[in-house]
């Protein structure tokens, strides 16, 4: 039998993960999880597997549940130039949250996976904090997630997430958009910015090259910088909206993202209709102008990329609407009537 050669020993930590650093991380974000959890949380932080008692659900007459994923996209890029990351969580759990919301569904539970090049808990830290406090928007809990960190396939200091929502709605008062006619209104909610949808061709024409303009406040964004406006979170809509869902009846809902307004308001729209959209009808953002000033794109191609100040839909009854539009400004949303159902084949025109 021949002694082991120590000279060749070679640990995890060698081969580039950091399982203490790992532990470090999970400390540090311990109580940022718990100050999302609901009382139907079961078990704490560290479990194989996250515990939600579905008992909430014996109040409604036929529960559905409702689940949603998705990632930030290359607005990361931006978080990782500016070495902020206390912003991007939000947008995580927004594009989540918002999606399931269109069927009147209230977010329950959150799920996160982080892949990381090298382990940083100050980092992992700034970017669990936002993920909580977009589920203390949303009302809902996170309860498990993952860091993984993968040396040799990406960079140290990049990262990515993703993440996935479920939530829960009576099946008779579930919005699918099968009662949308005629006549019905279309009620508009401000988005915060770009929210996180179009950013491969946002850096490609805004950030590439012009780095250290990032950081300069600008007199035509209000005194902000180019970075802040890029950075601003993704408005989180639920509460808002549950609201309205609760006080009158909507019969289609729609979050704008990728592919703007116009590849997702038809979305919910019946063969025989058409959405008619009045441009003008809210101000849209300066942060639109200056990517379509810099990528020479005119209505049509920014409309169907981005969602142009306007972050979520709903289509209801006129009669309907005032009550919504009431409930939602109550609840601080700034609405506005951006358009109307008309007779046509499925699709989305611009008056």
């Amino acid at each position: 039998m021949t002694e082991r050669d120590d000279t060749r020993r070679t640990t995890y930590r060698d081969a580039g993960v950091d399982t203490a650093e790992g532990t470090r991380a999970v400390n540090a974000i311990r109580q940022a999880v718990r100050s999302t959890y609901r009382p139907e949380v079961l078990g704490d932080i560290g479990g194989f597997g996250g515990l939600f008692s579905a008992s909430a659900l014996k109040e409604m007459d036929d529960p559905v549940l409702v689940s949603g994923t998705d990632g930030v996209g290359t607005k990361l890029r931006i978080a990782r130039l500016l070495d902020r990351h206390d912003t991007v969580g939000i947008d995580l759990v927004a594009m989540c949250a918002n999606d399931i919301l269109t069927c009147g569904a209230e977010p329950l539970f959150f799920l996160d996976y982080i892949a990381i090049g090298a382990l940083r808990t100050d980092r992992v830290e700034q970017i669990v904090s936002g993920i909580a406090e977009g589920c203390r928007q949303a009302g809902c809990a996170l309860v498990g997630g993952e860091m993984a960190e993968h040396p040799g396939t990406m960079e140290p200091d990049d990262y990515d997430l993703s993440g996935f929502c479920v939530g829960a709605v009576d099946r008779p008062k579930m919005v699918d958009g099968s009662a949308v006619r005629p006549g019905d209104v279309i009620l508009g909610l401000a988005s915060s910015g770009i929210h996180s949808n179009g950013y491969s061709l946002v850096r490609k024409v805004l950030v590439e090259g012009h780095e250290e303009e990032l950081g300069l406040q600008r007199v035509d964004l209000g005194g902000a910088t180019l970075g802040d406006a890029l950075l601003e979170p993704t408005r989180i809509y639920v509460r808002p909206v549950l609201a309205a869902v609760r006080v009158t009846r909507v019969k289609a809902m729609v979050h704008i993202t990728g592919g703007g307004i116009t590849e997702n308001l038809d979305r919910v729209l019946p063969d025989d209709c058409d959405a008619r959209v009045i441009r003008g009808a809210w101000r849209v953002p300066r942060a639109f102008d200056l990517v379509a000033e810099a990528a020479g794109l005119d209505e049509v191609e920014m409309y169907s990329t981005f969602n142009m100040g306007i972050g979520f839909m709903l289509v209801l009854d006129p009669k309907d609407a005032p009550a919504a539009a009431a409930a939602l400004s109550e609840a601080g949303e700034r609405v506005t009537e951006v358009g109307e159902i008309v007779e046509g084949s499925g699709g989305v025109r611009y008056k």
